[in-house]
């Protein structure tokens, strides 16, 4: 038990410190680039999940 709420203060703490680097030194992308990934972005996803699928099915 208490290396579950170990790993959830840790993770909690990781994510907090994301969040607040990235709200402070990113800076905002451009349109171009946003549209750019996002046309990548469910092609992607498709075949992540259909990768997850063959590797439940035929995987350990």
């Amino acid at each position: 038990m208490e290396t579950l709420l170990l790993l959830l203060l840790l993770i909690f703490v990781g994510v907090g410190l994301m969040v607040f680097l990235g709200e402070r030194f990113a800076s905002p992308m451009a349109p171009e680039r946003m549209a750019r990934l996002q046309r990548w972005l469910w092609p992607l996803v498709g075949l992540m999940l259909v990768l997850s699928l063959l590797n439940h099915s035929f995987g350990s």
